[in-house]
């Protein structure tokens, strides 16, 4: 009954998709040659239009099943189900452009195409958003259940029970846990009851008419999941298998695939593909702006430094940027020439004695800081991220704050998520760490300028700036 249900709404799924995309490609139409717009050539044949709409359905069809948006999706997110409809809309309409070149005859109207894409892409997010929330709304109230057990009782097993309980509309009702020993059988784990031990499984699954099975066992458990797959067998139920490895997903951990094998990702960069074009794009086009509009202050800055103290204008220092590579940074010199030829690399302190008048008044509106956007249009640095620290400093500082490092799986930044929760200059390091790990592990590039309206809206000057 369940198989045939999952077909009937692959079906309702399918049918809907190809209405809405001859929808689409039929006001495409209209829109470009009844709106209103500029037409040249005159208003093309509709009928050929209307022909095209059966490479139209093959294309996207085969597209979408690739793409797996014909797959149930109990447990997944609208964002990235909107990202594969996207992804197969894109492809499909550059196939089907490349197809046009075959009619050489004709010229069909590239607005048409343009509108096509995006009308689809909405109109279809739209419409499958829709559906998954009539199908939770619809589980929420006990129709559309699947039958779950969860073979684990330890951390793995009691995220699994809690996730269940918090997401109801999944539609997964949880019947209980399968122990690996006798001992526990009986007993309650998160509220959940534990009903036998995973040897006798099989007969389990019958009797109880399970069709899902959460495998979370422990680490020290794995070596039973062969077993516990034989005792499956060939039993028609949908098996997911948690691993426990989160205590070791540091940053940014997830699951991809290569080559048909699922790998697992314990850390990551989210600066790859589109992301790292997109966020180097805008650093350098509000960089550039940036330039442009304080120029005429940073040359007045260059003249009043040279007037007032000997020396040169800029300071060069060694940071680390990403991936643990060195870098020069650029800054307006805020302290004497010779500030640390007697002390060694220091931090800056409050009153501190090297610091010249001028220099005090950069350091505490961060004016001093200014240079650093060549650095950014250069890429050694980026607008938003970790701020970066000299190589002798970071030397000391990753013996004694676990997971330092990983904040160089991000490009240094001019500003970040730590500097404008007021974590800057000789504050506490834990909380610059906590800050910057959450920043990279939430990266997105309007988090991206939200970080660089605050950085404007609450000013540059801070206490902590010395």
């Amino acid at each position: 009954m369940l198989k045939k249900h999952s077909q009937l709404f692959e079906s309702l799924l399918f049918i809907s998709d190809l209405l809405i995309i001859a929808f689409s490609w039929v006001a495409s139409f209209y829109i470009r040659f009844y709106s209103g717009l500029p037409v040249e050539k005159g208003v093309p044949d509709f009928y050929l239009y209307c022909l095209f709409l059966i490479p139209i359905g093959v294309i996207w069809g085969f597209a979408f099943k690739g793409f797996g948006l014909y797959r149930p999706k109990r447990i997944g997110s609208h964002l990235s189900e909107v990202f594969d409809i996207t992804k197969a809309c894109v492809i499909s309409a550059l196939i089907l452009i490349s197809i046009t070149f075959f009619f050489r005859y004709y010229e069909f109207s590239r607005l048409v195409f343009l509108f096509f894409v995006a009308i689809n892409i909405i109109s279809l997010s739209l419409a499958r958003w829709t559906f998954r929330e009539v199908l939770r709304y619809l589980r929420r109230k006990g129709h559309n259940i699947r039958f779950a057990v969860i073979i684990g009782t330890g951390e793995p097993a009691v995220a699994v029970v809690k996730s269940l309980d918090r997401h109801p509309e999944v539609g997964i009702k949880l019947l209980g846990l399968v122990s690996t020993t006798e001992e526990s059988v009986g007993a309650k784990v998160a509220g959940a009851a534990v009903l036998d031990t995973y040897k006798n499984l099989r007969s389990l699954m019958i009797n109880r008419r399970v069709d899902q099975i959460f495998i979370a066992l422990t680490w020290d458990e794995h070596a039973k999941v062969v077993e516990v797959l034989s005792l499956i067998g060939d039993e028609a139920v949908d098996i997911k298998v948690i691993p426990d490895l989160f205590e070791f997903m540091t940053l940014r951990g997830g699951v991809e695939e290569f080559d048909g094998m699922p790998i697992l990702n314990l850390q990551n960069s989210p600066l790859y593909g589109w992301n790292m074009i997109f966020k180097r794009s805008a650093d350098v086009l509000f960089a550039s702006a940036a330039l442009v509009v304080v120029s005429p202050l940073m040359l007045a800055l260059s003249l009043l430094i040279k007037l007032t103290s000997p020396g040169p204008v800029l300071f060069r220092q060694e940071r680390m940027g990403i991936g643990g590579d060195t870098f020069q940074i650029l800054k307006f010199r805020s302290m004497r020439a010779d500030a640390e030829d007697a002390t060694g690399a220091v931090w800056a302190s409050k009153d501190d004695p090297r610091r010249t008048r001028l220099g005090t008044l950069l350091r505490s509106t961060s004016l001093d800081e200014l240079h650093q956007l060549f650095n950014v249009i250069k890429g050694d640095m980026s607008l938003v991220g970790p701020r970066p620290e000299r190589p002798v400093f970071i030397r000391e500082f990753r013996k004694n704050i676990p997971n330092y490092m990983l904040r160089h799986k991000m490009k240094a930044g001019i500003t970040g998520w730590a500097q404008v929760n007021g974590w800057r200059g000789n504050t506490d390091l834990g909380k610059r760490i906590e800050h910057d790990l959450y920043y990279i592990e939430n990266w997105s590039l309007v988090f991206d300028i939200k970080i660089l309206f605050l950085t404007l809206w609450k000013g540059l000057v801070n206490r902590n700036a010395y």
